[in-house]
């Protein structure tokens, strides 16, 4: 018997991979188009120029991302790609409207694992969670991928002498002309020198650092793109083994004894300061944190629950299905009465003591554990959780930008400044660290207090401390 030798195309030989040839192949003869390249480094100029000077720097670099992986990738966006360029381009604004670095921190941070994990099309929690690492995955296959591409430049055509003599020229004409036209209009010079950025060697060093890593960012983001990892493959598949009797025994003991605890605990989870007062030996301090790390045990407790009924809890017939929205609806829906509970605790502590940027963003985390509840029962009544790790994401995003739009280090200024006209105590310590964000709601602060809030603690005038914690006290 004879045998045919089918040939291999060369662009689909592969590598060995950790991840084998089905999931994410690392293809031996692939190379970047021109696109990619050239687009990379416009992007990394770009950044090199807006990222360290100019407010709008990220949304900026965020849009010529966007329009490099348009340029290298052929065909249209999906609706999923297209609501992930919406979602980067949202959290890249938050950098221009917000000076509390944190907020801009976060934003930044999630735009970019939402744009890898878009690209990488995940679907399922395997996919998700390893789409969110491929920057930490990327840099090896990326730099292979570039060092082919860019030794496959054709280099005929212009010589490069000839090119640099032209850029040379085209620098010299534009330094002199701008020279010229700025020393004969003010005006015009100082526009100039609002958008000229320095040149000193830190600032040179700078730059080219910020270049290399953002065409280097373009680039990862051109190859996951035409690239797409399969990490869903490496999901595990549901195996429905255990009978209805089998789950709902040990579930059903969970919801009675959910049940039983909220039953008992009323008059904690809702009793607010009264309980606090009639307590003995419990602050608001504990009243509040037991409120949170309860939600937070409470939903690790039940998504493990859940995840784990669902995908091994037959559901064939009518009868295993509503016993599985009727018990696993049931444990969501008390968990939503502790994200109440701790959200409730929360308010008075900060009442009592005062807004801070961990309280608030502990409050956002609530509310965001809430939303993945509801989306549980969703889930639940349609049989189907193919959509929820995605919609859960989703949330996250919308709740990161729901607290920029809330303007949270002014949110905190203005709760401090409100408790200040009430109690008349404030931590001008913290309040004074706060980004110029909270400027505005400071300056409703007295004037005996404002000093303090600029000195970030109390102001020593002739030989006494005066502190903003005391209305009486009059610094002039």
């Amino acid at each position: 018997m004879s045998t045919i030798d089918i040939p291999i195309h060369p662009r689909t030989k592969h590598r060995r991979s950790l991840w084998g040839p089905r999931t994410w192949p690392v293809l031996r003869y692939s190379q970047p188009p021109r696109a990619a390249l050239l687009g990379s480094a416009v992007a990394g100029l770009i950044g090199a120029v807006t990222l360290m000077d100019n407010t709008f720097g990220v949304l900026i670099t965020a849009l010529a991302f966007v329009g490099v992986v348009l340029a290298a990738r052929s065909g249209r966006l999906s609706r999923w790609e297209w609501a992930g360029v919406a979602g980067v381009l949202a959290l890249a604004s938050v950098s221009a409207l917000r000076a509390a670095e944190w907020i801009v921190t976060m934003s930044t941070t999630l735009a970019i694992v939402v744009g890898v994990v878009v690209l990488s099309r995940a679907w399922t929690w395997t996919g998700i969670a390893l789409g969110a690492l491929l920057p930490v995955l990327l840099p090896v296959r990326v730099a292979r991928w570039t060092r082919r591409g860019a030794g496959s430049i054709d280099l005929e055509g212009p010589r490069p002498v000839r090119i640099g003599m032209v850029a040379v020229v085209t620098v010299a004409l534009f330094v002199v002309f701008a020279a010229l036209f700025g020393a004969a209009d003010k005006r015009f010079s100082d526009a100039l020198g609002a958008v000229t950025p320095e040149f000193d060697a830190a600032s040179i060093l700078g730059r080219t650092l910020v270049f290399v890593l953002t065409a280097g960012g373009a680039l990862a983001v051109c190859y996951v793109a035409l690239h797409p990892p399969r990490f869903d493959r490496l999901a595990p598949s549901p195996r429905r083994s255990v009978q209805l009797w089998e789950w709902m025994v040990p579930l059903g003991a969970v919801v009675a004894l959910f049940v039983v605890f909220v039953g008992f605990q009323v008059p904690t989870l809702f009793g607010g300061q009264g309980h606090v007062v009639t307590t003995e030996g419990l602050t608001n301090a504990e009243y509040a944190r037991q409120g949170f790390w309860q939600l937070l045990a409470v939903t690790v407790l039940t998504l493990l629950v859940i995840a784990v009924t669902v995908a091994k809890a037959r559901r064939e017939d009518r009868r295993d299905r509503s016993a599985l929205r009727a018990l696993l609806g049931g444990l969501c829906l008390l968990s939503l009465v502790i994200v109440a509970s701790a959200l409730h605790r929360m308010s008075l502590y900060e009442q009592q003591y005062g807004y801070t940027t961990l309280r608030l963003f502990v409050t956002a985390v609530e509310w965001w554990l809430g939303s993945v509840f509801v989306l549980l029962l969703v889930s639940g009544v349609r049989m189907s959780g193919r959509r929820l790790p995605r919609a859960v994401g989703v949330g996250a995003v919308l709740t990161v930008l729901t607290l920029a739009a809330l303007n949270p280090d002014a949110y905190i200024a203005r709760h401090n400044v409100d408790r200040f006209e009430q109690t008349g105590r404030i931590d001008t310590s913290y309040v004074g660290g706060l980004s110029a964000d909270a400027d505005a709601e400071l300056e409703r602060l007295p004037s005996y207090v404002r000093p303090c809030v600029q000195a970030r603690g109390p102001v020593f005038v002739g030989d006494t401390w005066h502190l903003c914690t005391d209305p009486s006290v009059s610094v002039p």
